[in-house]
Order: C-alpha cells, then structure tokens, then sequence
C-alpha cells in the first residue's frame, strides 16, 4: 500500500498523501474513470507539500537530475521536512515514478520504501491530470506556461553540442555522396548514349564520366573539329596530346550521324548538368574529410574516411558507434546475411561494411576473417577514443594503423607484431605531447599579445608625459609673460605718480 506519492512537475516538487487506494479491481473500468473525475479522485490523494523551483535554469537543473536518476540537496532537503521518521517497525512507502530516481531515494532514507507499481503510477497519472487544479498556490495558466519553457529549454540543453563536433553532418553528407554518385552514374550512362549517335568513337577514348562530359560539351558537333583545338582538348584529358590528336582523327573519319542544333544544344545543357554534379560531388567529398578529421580524427586515420562515415552512419551517430562491441562493428552492415545464416543454420558473415577497408583486400583469402575481426577490435577502440576525448588528435589512429599493418605482415611472414600496451603508451605519449605544443603555442600567443598591449600602454603613456610637460611649459610661459606685463604695468604707474608730485 502506497502512503506518500512524489510528483516532480514543471513549477517544484509535490508531496501527496494517499488517504484510501486500493489495488484489487484497480483495472476496472470504473476504477480508471474515477481517475479523471477530481471529485472523486480528490478523496482519494490529498496535498500534503509544495515547493516551487527558484527560477526556470534551477527547474532545468532539477529536470535534469530527475531524468538522470539523481536526487540532488534540493529534493532530499525537501523529503526530510515534510516525509515523517521511519522506524524498523514502521516503514513508510513512497510512490515514485522513476525507477532509477526510486532506487536513489531507498539509498539515501533508511526506512523509505520506494513503490514503482501500476497502483503508484496510475495515482500519479491522475495527479498530473489534475495538477493545475490541485496546487492551489498556483495562479491560473501558471503550469502551462512552466511546462512550455522548461519543455523548451530541457530538448535544447538535450541536443546541445559543439558545431565543430557534429557527427549528424558526416551521416548526412556520406548519404548525399552515395545518392550522387548513383544520379552522376545514371546521367553519365545516358548522356553517353545520347551523344553516341552523333559520335560514338568518344566513349572508347574517353572512359572517365567527368571527363567524357567535358569533352562532349567542348566538341559538340564533330564536323568543326580541326587541329587548331588540340591544345584546348588536351587540357579536358589532363593535358595528354596523344589521346587529344586521337580524338579529332576519330572525329574526321566517325560513323555516326549528323545532329540538328537543337539537339546538340540539349546535350550540351545535359553535359553541363553532369559536369556541375560532378564537380559538387568532389567538393562534398573534401567537406566530409575535413569533417572526419574534426569528429572522428582516430577512426579516419585508421580504416578512411569513408568507411569511418558509413559506420557512423549505419550506427546512428558517433555515441552509438562507440557503444557497439567489436563483433557488432565487425557485421554492420550485413544484418541481413546474419540473420539468414541463423536461420538456415549457415555461416554467418565475416564482415559488412569494413569489408571496403584496404586491410581486407591486402590479406590472403584465409585470413580475410581474422584481419576483419582484429580490425573491427581497433576500429571499436578508435572510436571510443574520439567520442570521448575532448581534444581531437590522430595520434592514436596513426599506431592502431600501423597494428594492423603488423597484424598483416604478421599473418604473412610471422613477424612478432607490437605489444598493445606498448603501442597505447606510445601513442598516449604522442597525443600529450601535441597537446603540450598546442598550449605551449597559445602561451607565446598570449605572452606576444601581453607584450605588444605593455608597448601600446607605454607608448601612449609617454605620449600623454609629453604632451602635459608641453602644456605645463605653455602655461608657465603665459604666466611669465602676464607678470612681467603687471610688473611693466605698475612701474609705469609709479612713474606717472612721481612725475604728479614733483
């Protein structure tokens, strides 16, 4: 039996009283009904306490414990004014919501039993139902307006990150790259086919799609090819005459038909699209490795960036990546061939996506299970790392790296590969040591910046010496010019005075 209920709400904590609940036909229809009507439910949980949060970042405070589980000075200060002194033979039942903040409260009150049943929660749900109504201290529309600004600041504070950081950038940047490579494929594959009718000597010449669009739109029609563009044409083919001057005898003597220039106009337009594709592709594919080397610096230095991204990606974000054991990282991407092989009772797979790493195509056909399985151990520990250190390096990357390589060299020539514990300090040494650089280089920064603001200060302070011991001079000067007029002045009128009297 529940005798205290805690409710943790927007505006501050509540304790209720439980006057009369009971548990048999709890489920009932007309049990749940009475729920919702206060008149009833009113005799059933009666107010016993309320204190109100101090501010709305003191209600995020106490919000974020609340989901966390942890019964901050707030809450515990609040529970020993208002809940009565439990005894061994008297103990009292506090219904909570939480379970996790529940087990926090048994272990900090001996004598409180914290109850997580379906009767707790259904007289907690009815409390919310009718909570505007039920603290009365409340003025009306305060509740609602409590509930919108910490629902507002809570998912805020929630997805708050460093924008250097952000790993939702590669997962959508790696799936932007795989939806153009297709479309660029697609267009290619028809803006060959289409100008293949005017000439189709070009596609056996020019095998590359960027290059073939480029050449297509700087042709166009095959009749006003001459000699004098070879020099144009060779820079399209990275400067290569040879393929150039084969392209335009290729053009003389070309089987296919004439074009109408409206037609030629519309392949031009198709190539030019493909073009600009193409060249938005490389340039996202450089955003992505400047973003992994951000994010996942370790990880991309490993296994690349590409395969470092679609493991993000297939994982869900960074975080989720490092929580995956390194036999789930071994298979992402082939959960489709795993639980076929456990349902016919077949092999299951050896690898998934980091099968597209370069390690998997150096080793042998019988060690290709073995090296996916130590690099999927690495790649875990890698990604850890990047998750959870504050300062992005490669250190640790550039040594899990060379492990493998040894792990390689290992399985073909029985070469003793580095001990792990051996590599890890050395890699740890290696990333204290860039990071001592990098605050030594801010020090000279900061020393460099103090030392230039003390010649400024001097500077002006010997400017403004100056100029006052020159209007002191000034001053002085007048003075001096004053006193000797007054002096000039009174002789004269001594002089007039003495000539009065003779």
């Amino acid at each position: 039996m529940v005798d205290y209920l805690l409710y943790e709400s927007a505006t501050g904590y509540s304790l209720f009283d439980v006057v009369g609940a009971e548990e048999v036909a709890g489920k009932t229809k007309e049990v749940q009904l009475s729920l919702q009507d206060l008149s009833k439910f009113g005799k059933v949980v009666q107010l016993r306490s309320f204190i109100p949060f101090k501010n709305a970042a003191h209600a995020l405070e106490n919000a974020n414990d609340v989901s966390e589980g942890v019964m901050n000075e707030y809450l515990k200060s609040f529970l020993e004014l208002n809940l009565p002194k439990a005894s061994k033979k008297k103990k009292i039942s506090l219904g909570v919501q939480d379970k996790n903040l529940a087990s926090s409260v048994k272990s900090e009150f001996e004598g409180i039993e914290c109850d997580t049943s379906e009767l707790a929660q259904d007289l907690l749900r009815g409390i919310r139902y009718h909570g505007d109504k039920m603290l009365k201290q409340l003025s009306p529309g305060d509740f609602e307006r409590a509930q919108l600004g910490l629902g507002h600041s809570y998912s805020r504070a929630k997805v708050k990150f460093n924008v250097n950081r952000n790993d939702n950038m590669i997962i959508q940047a790696i799936a932007i790259l795989d939806q153009l490579d297709k479309d660029v494929n697609t267009f290619s594959m028809r803006m060959k086919e289409w100008y293949s009718w005017h000439f189709p000597e070009l596609s056996k010449i020019v095998s590359d799609n960027y290059k073939y669009a480029l050449v297509a739109k700087f042709i166009g029609d095959k009749n006003s090819v001459n000699d004098e563009i070879l020099h144009d044409l060779a820079a399209l083919v990275d400067d290569d005459k040879d393929v150039a001057q084969s392209i335009i005898s290729s053009a003389r003597v070309s089987m296919g038909q004439d074009i109408s220039a409206i037609d030629l106009e519309n392949i031009s337009a198709f190539a030019e699209r493909v073009i600009k594709l193409s060249e938005y592709r490389r340039q996202l594919h450089s955003y992505l490795v400047q973003k992994m080397g951000v994010v996942a610096p370790n990880l991309a230095e490993l296994i690349g960036e590409m395969v470092g991204a679609r493991l993000i990606s297939h994982a869900g974000s960074l975080t989720n990546l490092s929580k995956c054991p390194a036999s789930t990282v071994q298979i992402l991407g082939a959960e489709k061939a795993l639980f076929r092989a456990l349902k016919t009772r077949g092999n299951t797979p050896k690898y998934g996506i980091i099968y597209h790493s370069s390690f998997i195509g150096k080793a042998g056909s019988k060690n290709k299970g073995r090296i996916s399985r130590f690099l999927a151990n690495k790649c875990s520990i890698a990604s850890r790392i990047d998750n959870f250190s504050d300062i992005p390096s490669t250190a640790f990357g550039e040594v899990l790296r060379r492990q493998v390589d040894e792990r390689l060299s290992f399985y073909d020539t029985g070469a003793a590969p580095t001990r792990n514990s051996v590599a890890m300090s050395e890699a740890y040494e290696k990333a204290l040591s860039n990071v001592k650089l990098d605050d030594d280089e801010d020090v000279a920064e900061e020393e460099v910046k103090v030392d230039t603001d003390k010649k400024e200060k001097k500077s002006k302070k010997e400017k403004k010496e100056k100029k006052d011991k020159g209007e002191k001079k000034e001053k002085s000067k007048k003075k001096r010019s004053s006193d000797d007029a007054d002096e000039d002045s009174k002789k004269s009128k001594k002089k007039k005075k003495s000539h009065k009297e003779e």
